[in-house]
């Protein structure tokens, strides 16, 4: 069988592989002997053919605080063919960039102050950068990481595909200046200097395990090539929003900065101000319920107090910020096929915690861009206040979809999207599967031994995604062995998301009302 498998993996070209880069370092602890040698001779060559991408995707294993993992990554750093000078010393600084990044991300901010500088937190990082013969290390944006796939024609006539080795744009050096954000983990905005002059804005987040989000990225990307294949989902310009997610251990990382993003609670909060309505915190806090209280009170509440003090107004938001009919209708457009698809994608994966910080709009095209994806396969249903809708759906971004609200583009953008979700559903529970071998999902700890987890938990929540890809769903929390059309599937999840039943019985803070 091993020499079947490796006769086969010669054959097949090697940019297949890179697509599924990080579910081959996933199983980089298989307890095989021999699955682990044919699974280092494809890393080893993808380092080789494709280093700018592969040591970016790595970083977080080479630091990683399981011993059999960081053993395992050693291992394969230590092939003859990596030890070639110049090969030595792309790796070599690549790691030194990251450990001054990661120095730099947890460094302890004093002061209350909002802005800082590098050479005050490491002075050494502008020095190593400055330095003359420093490799030249691709900018981690999504522009240059994207790997695009040669065409289908391409492919059949057997061209080569071949990465530059020497990456489009490289980073040149980095700002002094650093914009601390106002959060609790004291995340700071940083700016990089590209070599072709441009600034490049990423955030480095401290005290926070961006595997997940850097995993949903990876998916989400997967998601976008099949709508793009799909002739109805490319017909309709269906895609998700995503942007370059870059773990440097499994405590921080850095994040793309995408420039001009609002949040759904400032735009709302905004818009209430100026006309007269605001709702303080503390008026809030006197309206809610206790967990504990009858459905009736909590509905009552919901309806008579809440929602007529938090009236639909996010459409004036795009009245607003696109002020000609061509931009407002373009804008929408966009609003709704993103938010749709990403619905969807959200429901597969039992994302949840969508409150209103964690869902931005783009104020020059109206698309919708998802943060903080740390709440995956269904967390949500276990919190003191159990989440109880399947996407965010509320009155507002009803009312921002036009007269139709969700019955029009909305429905429809989602039965085409799940459509595909379901027609790939083998190709998605290949890259989902990643998860149960990566010991970054907070379902237990990985055995000691390998490194590896292949809990019964993990398992069930894979087992989950499979039946919703599969058209089942539950109702009161009862799981249906028919399956249901994509229409009939929809439709049932839409009825759910705007139920105010359900909504009624949301944590206050998630903004059910808004």
């Amino acid at each position: 069988m091993t020499d079947i498998i490796k006769t086969y993996s010669e054959r097949l070209p090697l940019y297949l592989y890179l697509t599924a880069f990080s579910q081959i370092v996933s199983r980089i602890c298989h307890p095989v002997k021999e699955v682990y040698l044919q699974l280092k001779a494809i890393l080893v060559k993808l380092i080789l053919a494709y280093p700018q991408h592969t040591l970016w995707m790595t970083m977080c294993v080479i630091k990683s605080s399981y011993p059999q993992r960081i053993k395992r990554c050693q291992d394969v750093f230590s092939d003859p063919r990596l030890k070639e000078p110049r090969m030595l010393k792309l790796v070599c600084d690549f790691t030194q960039l990251a450990e001054k990044l990661i120095e730099l991300c947890n460094k302890p901010i004093v002061g209350a102050g909002n802005t800082t500088t590098v050479s005050s937190l490491v002075r050494t990082l502008p020095r190593l950068l400055a330095t003359e013969n420093f490799s030249h290390i691709m900018m981690p944006f999504q522009e240059f990481c994207k790997i695009v796939l040669p065409s289908k024609a391409a492919r059949q006539e057997r061209i080569d595909f071949n990465i530059p080795s020497e990456p489009p744009v490289y980073i040149a050096g980095i700002e002094e200046n650093i914009t601390i954000l106002p959060s609790l983990q004291k995340p700071r905005k940083v700016t990089l200097r590209g070599s072709d002059g441009k600034a490049y804005i990423i955030m480095l987040k401290p005290r926070d395990d961006l595997r997940k989000d850097y995993r949903l990225m990876e998916f989400n990307a997967v998601v976008n090539r099949f709508l793009q294949d799909a002739p109805d989902t490319r017909k309709r310009r269906l895609y998700i929003r995503t942007y370059s997610v870059l773990p440097l251990n499994e405590e921080c990382g850095l994040i793309e900065w995408v420039p001009n993003l609002v949040g759904l609670r400032p735009i709302l909060m905004h818009i209430y101000k100026q006309k007269g309505i605001h709702t303080s915190n503390r008026e809030l806090k006197e309206m809610m319920c206790s967990n504990k209280d009858p459905i009736e009170k909590k509905r009552r509440i919901f309806e008579e107090r809440l929602l007529p003090r938090h009236p639909p107004l996010f459409q004036e938001w795009f009245h607003r910020v696109f002020a000609d009919p061509y931009g407002w209708y373009q804008a929408r457009s966009a609003y709704i096929r993103t938010t749709a698809v990403m619905s969807m994608v959200g429901y597969i994966l039992g994302l949840g915690d969508r409150h209103g910080e964690n869902i931005s709009f783009d104020s020059t095209n109206g698309d919708t861009v998802h943060v903080d994806f740390n709440c995956l396969f269904n967390k949500g249903e276990a919190f003191e206040w159990p989440e109880r809708v399947p996407f965010r759906l509320t009155h507002n971004m009803e009312a921002a979809m036009g007269p139709l609200k969700h019955h029009g583009m909305f429905r429809k953008s989602c039965e085409e999207v799940m459509k595909v979700l379901r027609a790939q559903t083998p190709a998605l529970m290949s890259v989902i599967g990643g998860f149960v071998y990566d010991p970054l999902v907070s379902w237990g700890r990985a055995r000691a031994d390998t490194g590896e987890r292949t809990n019964e938990q993990a398992l069930s929540h894979l087992h989950n995604i499979r039946q919703r890809l599969n058209g089942m769903v539950k109702t009161k929390n009862k799981q249906l062995s028919l399956s249901l059309s994509p229409e009939g599937q929809v439709e049932h999840l839409i009825v759910e998301a705007t139920s105010v039943h359900n909504l009624c019985q949301m944590y206050i803070g998630w903004g059910p009302f808004l």
